[in-house]
């Protein structure tokens, strides 16, 4: 659990030190994407690999059909999460959200609390999901904006071909480092 918790800390370190610590992180210049980068993917090594580790604590099992709503969730979420490469408004329903990323990290670690009933599960997605809270939270303080009208693809269709490729791709790299994700 101890490696999870570490993961967890440096995955919100990684992502907020530019707003709690914006002098260091612009004396790195470009570097600093890098150091970014470097902690953020040490941060994703360390989440799975407590995870794994972790100890069977199990507060609840879900039924097997909640798998499919999980699935159906985990589909809205890479959806909206890859609204941010179309312009404003052509990702049919989602392109108007103000944090499509972040909106779809919220989806997926809600979708996952719903069929994860153990306590690793539970620290790992409450922990992402208070992170992605918080990350909305500074950005709407700081009044940033996010200019999508040079987003890459400017056809919804595209948005759409993005996304299922990138679930399948998802679901994966999800059958290599964890369970099936489609049950059975």
């Amino acid at each position: 659990m101890t490696l999870l918790i570490l993961g967890l800390t440096l995955w919100t370190a990684g992502h907020l030190w530019n707003r709690f610590l914006p002098g260091p992180y612009a004396a790195l210049g470009k570097a600093a994407y890098a150091v970014s980068a470097v902690v953020i993917l040490a941060s994703v090594v360390l989440m799975v690999v407590g995870y794994r580790a972790a100890a069977p604590v199990v507060f609840w099992t879900a039924p097997g059909w909640m798998i499919h709503v999980n699935n159906l969730l985990m589909v809205l979420a890479v959806f909206t999460y890859f609204a941010t490469v179309t312009p404003r408004g052509t990702a049919f329903v989602v392109g108007n959200i103000r944090h499509p990323q972040l909106t779809g990290v919220k989806i997926w670690a809600l979708a996952h609390l719903l069929v994860n009933g153990d306590l690793a599960s539970v620290v790992l997605f409450v922990g992402l999901l208070a992170w992605a809270v918080l990350e909305v939270i500074l950005i709407n303080r700081q009044g940033e904006k996010f200019d999508r009208s040079k987003a890459p693809l400017k056809s919804p269709w595209a948005h759409l071909a993005l996304a299922v490729v990138a679930f399948v791709a998802i679901a994966a790299l999800h059958s290599w480092v964890g369970p099936w994700p489609f049950g059975g």
